[in-house]
């Protein structure tokens, strides 16, 4: 067997460079439609890019080649999420309860506290199901509906549902990142939530104050008539009623009683279908072919919507637009998206050249608040390079769990630093799996609504000041001694 060679920082800054050139290339030239292709293919020319260095240091084709396809399994259970969120999101359509959604929030939500209301309630349902991606794809999809009858801000209504939904998985038990980074770092999942409270809770304070403050100030252009029309329209076309909310209050009370996503979003997709063909039969009946009959019409629609998703025609574009969507089709650019991250840092992890930047680092981390930042400035990179959100909590977990402990920190220092630096950033990243799910659910661009996700800019910032000023950085005692060396 051909030896294996240590890499250099030469060899871990190629890809890296290729990478971020490609990516600044594809947002110059493809601008927003930068993740329905572009980004890919930089991507791969990364993972090419790093296969070859790792080739040149004495990996084999198939060593890497399997590290790929085991970078990709990692990703298929959010694949089959993501689907099912797509066929989840055109029968709700279809069924009238993301109508529903935006009719009575026109009706209770006033202008100047819609940013953060609609921040405080993704934070609300996202806490209590354990999951930013179904509170975006249900919720957030109805605010921003919302936000079109008010005539406010979408991107800002976006920056307001990350923050809100990234809030609550964050804190929720039921959270996969919330079990994951204390799993990673050795600590108890209660210790780890109860810790986090102390930068997690003042950041999204901070945030609800500037989301108050900007509906305050808020440009709304939007008068009476023009809600009255939308209003009009959705009790034109669709069946608006409360009874129309069952799907979505099924779907929570199923996320609460800790059912895996995949299921759940699965059984909130049949409802939606089943609520469509029990309350929706004018529409159906307009949508249908009459040729063919009406059992097999119905049948038909309902089979389109899961794999292609629902189209309406209003008689108003913009209405058209926000009535419109869905499928398990609508997902499969983000699917590629996802697929090609994991295969870039599944090479990058297996060949040792994310390691590289970490042991750089290591060496200028002398004090505890370096070390703390050093650790979120990885999760940010990891989250950017590696393009996946769980990598970006695994890998530096993994990588600087020992550091931690020779100096004398408690795991929970650790793993409140994964999430406050890795868990929240990662929707940022239109590359990410994150950023590129939330791009598909809410048709906003992540570089336009980073710049409004207060919560997840503010959090890692406060955990840097928490650092250095040495705000609840818990230290190792014979209490804990034992807990912290699992």
């Amino acid at each position: 067997m051909k030896e294996i060679k240590q890499p250099s920082y030469i060899d871990a800054l190629i890809p890296i460079s290729v990478l971020v050139s490609l990516l600044g290339a594809a947002v110059y030239l493809f601008g927003d439609n930068s993740s329905s292709g572009p980004n890919q293919i930089a991507l791969l020319f990364a993972t090419f890019t790093a296969a070859l260095i790792g080739l040149k240091n004495g990996y084999t084709w198939k060593t890497l080649e399997e590290a790929m396809i085991k970078g990709i399994t990692i990703s298929l259970g959010a694949i089959l999420i993501l689907l099912m969120v797509g066929a989840l999101i055109g029968t709700w359509l279809l069924s009238g309860t993301v109508p529903t959604l935006i009719y009575y929030g026109l009706q209770v939500i006033n202008p100047q506290w819609f940013y953060a209301a609609s921040c405080l309630i993704c934070g609300v349902v996202a806490m209590s199901i354990g999951s930013s991606w179904t509170t975006a794809a249900t919720i957030g999809v109805a605010l921003l509906g919302v936000a079109t009858g008010l005539g406010l801000d979408h991107v800002v209504t976006a920056g307001a549902v990350i923050s809100g939904a990234y809030f609550g998985d964050k804190l929720s038990p039921l959270s996969e990142t919330t079990n994951l980074a204390p799993a990673v770092a050795g600590a108890d999942l209660f210790d780890h939530i109860q810790h986090m409270l102390w930068t997690t809770v003042p950041s999204f304070i901070i945030a609800l104050i500037i989301f108050m403050f900007m509906g305050f100030n808020a440009p709304v252009t939007s008068e009476a008539h023009q809600i009255e029309s939308i209003v009009s329209i959705l009790q034109d076309n669709f069946n608006i009623s409360l009874v129309m909310l069952v799907p979505l209050l099924v779907l929570l009370a199923l996320a609460i009683k800790k059912m895996p996503a995949f299921p759940a979003i699965s059984i909130g997709a049949v409802i939606g279908a089943i609520w469509a063909l029990l309350f929706q039969g004018d529409l159906i009946a307009s949508q249908i072919n009459s040729e063919q009959g009406v059992a097999i019409g119905y049948f038909t629609l309902i089979w389109q919507t899961f794999f292609a998703g629902f189209n309406i025609d209003t008689g108003d574009a913009g209405m058209n637009d926000l009535l419109s969507g869905g499928g398990m089709a609508s997902m499969l650019t983000t699917t590629w998206l996802v697929m090609t991250a994991l295969m870039f840092g599944a090479i990058m992890e297996k060949t040792g050249l994310l390691e590289m930047f970490v042991k750089s680092i290591l060496k200028v981390a002398k004090s505890t608040g370096s070390l703390i930042t050093a650790t979120i400035a990885t999760c940010i990179g990891t989250n950017a390079v590696a393009a996946d959100q769980y990598i970006g909590i695994v890998v530096p977990g993994r990588m600087f769990k020992d550091e931690y402990k020779k100096r004398g920190l408690r795991s929970v220092n650790l793993s409140r630093t994964l999430e406050d630096g890795g868990t929240i950033t990662s929707p940022l990243i239109p590359w990410n799996t994150c950023g590129a799910y939330m791009q598909s659910v809410l048709m906003v661009n992540p570089f336009d609504y980073a710049v409004y996700a207060f919560f997840n800019l503010i959090n890692p910032v406060l955990a840097i000041i928490y650092a250095y000023l040495g705000i609840k950085i818990l230290k190792i005692t014979p209490k804990h001694l034992e807990q912290d060396t699992q």
